[in-house]
């Protein structure tokens, strides 16, 4: 009787970690190739000073706040919302394209 539930557990051990492993690989497979109409386009060209204005503002913030995140020990979190963040929106995100894009290069 051990013997048998011990098998059944390594069988059900084996079931659950093939599922950990496929899991990944059905989220990865519905990538979305967006293509910006050209009023989406347009309206990201009127948000862009925006940003711009954003990120030096957010830079200014990282600034005032790098003491207490220096002490905080979180000077990277600091920086990636302060900075990187709007910075990549601004510069290196495609005109019309949606910030889960930001780096991808389109066909």
């Amino acid at each position: 009787m051990l013997v048998l539930k011990s098998k059944a557990i390594a069988y059900i051990m084996v079931i659950v970690m093939s599922g950990l492993f496929i899991f990944p690989a059905v989220s990865a497979a519905g990538n979305v190739d967006e293509r910006p109409t050209a009023i989406e386009m347009g309206g990201d060209a009127l948000l862009r000073p925006v940003l711009m204005l954003a990120t030096a503002v957010g830079a200014g913030f990282f600034v005032v706040t790098l003491p207490f995140s220096l002490l905080g020990g979180n000077v990277v979190e600091a920086a990636d919302t302060f900075v990187v963040a709007p910075f990549k929106s601004t510069f290196i995100r495609c005109l019309g394209c949606t910030a889960k894009n930001i780096g991808k290069k389109r066909n």
